[in-house]
């Protein structure tokens, strides 16, 4: 089995700490990035990067909690719960969500999905 929940601790946590050049050297040089299920994928790992690279700057304080609500050696699918704060408003986001995520045979993500509810 692939070890989901180590890469997952490992993404969120660098989520949490801001640090989205280090959440990206998570990710493989091919990897299909959705930001939500119905837009088509971001591919290009330079556009990835600049996804990640706004996140210190329009969120902090960062809360989460997680669980692997299923996986297998073709993925993964993960429900978090998380609360940030809005840097440029200063207001309160909870969010509850679901990632899939796939790996590949160097623990690499190759494919990102998440649907998520922000309140």
């Amino acid at each position: 089995m692939k070890p989901y929940a180590k890469w997952l601790d490992a993404f969120m946590e660098s989520w949490k700490n801001l640090e989205g050049a280090k959440t990206c050297e998570m990710f493989a040089d091919e990897c299909e990035y959705y930001e939500n299920p119905i837009d088509p994928p971001t591919t290009d790992k330079r556009e990835i990067q600049n996804l990640w690279a706004v996140v210190p700057q329009n969120q902090r304080d960062i809360t989460y909690a997680g669980e692997i609500l299923f996986e297998n050696e073709e993925s993964c699918i993960y429900h978090f719960r998380m609360q940030r704060t809005m840097t440029a408003t200063g207001k309160t986001q909870l969010i509850d969500g679901i990632f899939e995520i796939k790996l590949n045979a160097d623990n690499l993500l190759t494919s990102f999905k998440q649907w998520r509810f922000t309140k």
